[in-house]
């Protein structure tokens, strides 16, 4: 298996596309299978279209579903921190993509992203593992 691990800063963004450091990751491989994982507790990894409104559409869904307000019994943090403890059983921590000839097969609107809201850690990890057909 060969892995490699992404440094990401979210400081000022909650989505951060990744499909160019996948693509670039994929690309002397073959085929297989490639795993995106984010070791955190609050920060998950998806597929979505981007660039068409639907950051905007997410980021409101997730709104409505985990408010940032004081509700949560996890409450150490910055306000609606709880909500951040939350997010990766909404948005997996990980996905398996499948690989052919070195290209992740996406979909033609498909894009990775790293979803997170947490503003007390700009930091995060995304490891990308690639499994050899």
């Amino acid at each position: 298996m060969q892995s490699t691990e992404l440094s990401v800063d979210t400081t000022h963004r909650q989505l951060t596309d990744l499909t160019s450091q996948v693509v670039e990751f994929c690309r002397p491989l073959g085929d297989g299978l490639l795993s995106v994982f984010v070791p955190h507790a609050t920060a998950g990894v998806a597929l979505m279209e981007t660039g068409s409104g639907s950051e905007a559409d997410l980021d409101e869904l997730l709104g409505r579903l985990l408010p940032r307000d004081d509700r949560y019994r996890h409450s150490h943090g910055a306000r609606g921190h709880g909500a951040d403890h939350v997010l990766p059983v909404l948005v997996s921590p990980s996905i398996v993509i499948p690989v052919g000839g070195g290209r992740p097969q996406l979909g033609t609107w498909q894009s990775v992203v790293l979803v997170d809201y947490n503003a007390d850690n700009p930091r995060r990890t995304v490891r990308l593992s690639f499994l050899a057909g």
